[in-house]
């Protein structure tokens, strides 16, 4: 083999400097997109943890309200794993609109829950309850 021969070989083997950085270059791109992609994805699955968490809590606390026509006091909270609650109860309806031979009266029921962080979730629903004794 000739001298020439073999030079030519060696020059056209492997990468160049610049090609490599580029390539380098490429790949740290990737990388970068896709640790984004993985940390967008962490953040929106612990927002969508905590979303559940609330509304369990306030499906629980829901089922730990007092029995329909059974009397509920105007305002309770506590807390339940972390969760801070609260309920307040209030008229649906003026006195003046309610039937007079009713044996209930309609109440509105808001409970809210708060989280550690501030996020916050309302249920709003109506209750029957009897009717205070005049």
């Amino acid at each position: 083999m000739s001298r020439r021969a073999r030079t030519e070989r060696n020059g056209e083997s492997g990468f160049t400097v610049i090609e490599a950085v580029i390539a380098l270059g490429l790949v740290a791109v990737m990388l970068a997109s896709i640790g984004s992609l993985v940390a967008t994805n962490a953040h929106g699955v612990r927002n969508l943890e905590q979303h559940i968490a609330m509304v369990e809590t306030l499906r629980l606390v829901a089922t730990g309200l007092p029995r329909a026509g059974e009397p509920l006091p105007e305002q309770l909270d506590g807390q339940i794993a972390g969760y801070r609650w609260q309920m307040r109860v209030s008229p649906f309806l003026d006195r003046d609109m309610l039937v007079a031979e009713s044996r209930f009266v309609p109440a509105r029921i808001e409970l809210r829950v708060r989280s550690s962080s501030g996020a916050m979730m309302t249920l709003e629903t109506v209750r029957l309850q009897s009717r205070d004794p005049r």
